[in-house]
């Protein structure tokens, strides 16, 4: 008799650990694990967007509903993790704020003229040199030209047969320049350079897939 009573004890302690170990198996319906297989296992879906029905999946819309898409009457979709890391809801110290299901972020990014550092462009601009005219102000002491000389107050002779009227002199202190100031603006065109190709912003990544639990234990909220 008492040996009865010892092998029903040990027969329930078995039972009940092997229970135990069962219901820590299971897993939550809704829950999402990464899976390095190639299939997704019975009772669990990949997690790429797809439509399931509520009249046959009515556990998990009850925890999903339309936060990832479906029409909420006939239909819900799954998280769609193709392509893409999960991060948290809400917003951690620092950091922007974001809703349950949103969605966003790109693999490639072309830089606009705001994303740009503020900076400079070299250039360089060429022109002909100034020329002009030179008048001094002195009395002319050559009748032609010397080298450097400039036209000069002209200096008439008492007798106009005897010499020469001199019309040249050197330019000395009082040499004034006969022109005018000039004023203008001038456009400078930089020539465009770079290719205005979008650039890689993937961090180094591993694919590999995610599935969602179709059937398990309902979650409680307490």
């Amino acid at each position: 008799m008492k040996l009865k009573i010892k092998f029903i004890a040990l027969l329930f302690i078995c039972l009940l650990s092997n229970t135990e170990g069962n219901a820590q198996d299971t897993p939550l319906i809704g829950e999402i694990k990464i899976f390095a297989g190639n299939f997704a296992p019975r009772g669990w879906a990949y997690c790429d967007g797809q439509l399931l029905s509520i009249s046959q999946n009515q556990a998990l819309f009850a925890i999903l509903g339309t936060t990832y898409g479906g029409d909420g009457r006939t239909s819900f979709a799954l998280p769609d993790l193709r392509g893409r890391v999960a991060i948290g809801p809400r917003n951690g110290p620092g950091l922007p704020s974001y809703k349950l299901g949103q969605r966003g972020g790109a693999p490639t990014n072309k830089l606009t003229i705001l994303e740009m550092p503020s900076h400079n462009h070299l250039t360089s601009n060429s022109a002909a040199a100034d020329q002009h005219a030179q008048l001094s102000t002195k009395t002319a002491v050559n009748e032609t030209p010397q080298a450097g000389d400039v036209p000069a107050i002209a200096n008439i002779p008492a007798s106009l047969g005897v010499q020469n009227v001199k019309s040249f002199g050197p330019p000395a202190a009082g040499s004034v320049v006969n022109g005018q100031t000039l004023s203008g603006n001038a456009d400078l065109t930089i020539l465009n350079n770079g290719g205005s190709q979008a650039h890689n912003i993937m961090q180094p990544y591993l694919t590999i897939n995610y599935i969602i639990a179709l059937v398990g234990i309902f979650p409680s909220r307490n």
